[in-house]
């Protein structure tokens, strides 16, 4: 809008004094814009720092990962940054230091680092981690079949967990040995399990016979098979589980007060939209779902039953 102003004699001072008010007033709206764009351009250079568990593939987390750092930093303004974790439990002190603020993790991992940080939640998971199931393997040598059963012979033979923080890969199958055999882990195998460190690790070793027989998750597996990089012939699936939920994305409490109000949301409803075909082969899913941190309280309960030491 312009304003006209009519300098007659008369008028004169009145319309300096007028000028030079009007001149003051638009100082401090130009002083809060520019404080604006300087606070938002604060925002959009922090850093999200993210990381995943390494339950595969351990040497290659970054590359891996590159896909989802660069599609989330498009969609969110905001740096996103992978940190590789050399274990489940780094994952989840990186989180509880505020080194990280976001994770993919498992549904063990995810309720130990929500339970470390208050107002943690748990955001989305892949359409198939709500229906996740471990598979029981063995090496042919060995003479077993898969069964509906559950294969209780194995207690004499050797046996691999995957890490001892993978829900897929030892929890899970630690919590049906108990309810199958009323023993848990130490006390239901003759020999002390092992713990390869990650599922791809545990097929290699049922395979090469390192192990006789090991338990892990049945999507690696089924992925392994498919690449050609087991033989199903020689490390055969004996046994699956009943279904739980398990891997998550879970966002930091503090993340709103880092990067804005209504950010979390924002992030969810991101992911939840997610047609990326490089970000979704990287977590190995076809599309994300919403979850909450009800969705694991299955996975906690368990967690109070297991013993592994």
């Amino acid at each position: 809008m312009n304003t006209t102003f009519q300098l007659t004699p008369t008028s004169l001072l009145a319309a300096s004094l007028a000028a030079g008010a009007l001149f003051s007033s638009c100082k401090p709206k130009q002083e809060s814009t520019e404080t604006t764009g300087t606070t938002a351009e604060a925002t959009s250079q922090k850093v999200l720092r993210f990381s995943a568990i390494p339950d595969q593939d351990t040497t290659a987390q970054t590359e891996r990962y590159a896909p989802a750092a660069k599609w989330l930093s498009k969609q969110l303004g905001v740096t996103f940054e992978f940190v590789p974790s050399s274990d489940y439990a780094a994952s989840v002190d990186k989180f509880e230091n505020g080194d990280i603020q976001l994770a993919w993790f498992g549904g063990v991992s995810g309720v130990q680092a929500r339970d470390a940080i208050k107002g943690s939640r748990a955001l989305v998971a892949g359409a198939k981690d709500l229906e996740f199931k471990s598979y029981f393997i063995a090496n042919a040598s060995t003479g077993l079949t898969k069964s509906d059963e559950f294969p209780k012979g194995i207690g004499n033979m050797t046996f691999t967990f995957g890490s001892s923080g993978s829900t897929s890969g030892c929890i899970m199958p630690a919590f049906f040995i108990l309810e199958n055999s009323g023993k848990g882990p130490l006390d239901f195998f003759s020999q002390k399990p092992g713990f390869s460190g990650a599922h791809d690790k545990t097929a290699i070793q049922v395979q090469n016979g390192v192990f006789q027989t090991g338990a892990m998750n049945y999507s690696t597996y089924d992925r392994m098979v498919a690449e050609k990089k087991i033989d199903p012939a020689k490390c055969l699936v004996i046994w699956e589980t009943p279904p739980y939920a398990d891997y998550n994305f879970t966002a930091h409490g503090d993340l709103d007060k880092t990067f804005g109000e209504g950010f979390t949301d924002k992030l969810q409803t991101a992911l939840l939209e997610c047609k990326d075909p490089a970000v979704l082969k990287a977590f190995d899913r076809k599309q994300f779902v919403k979850v909450d941190n009800s969705t694991f309280q299955g996975i906690a309960d368990v967690m109070k039953k297991v013993k592994l030491k």
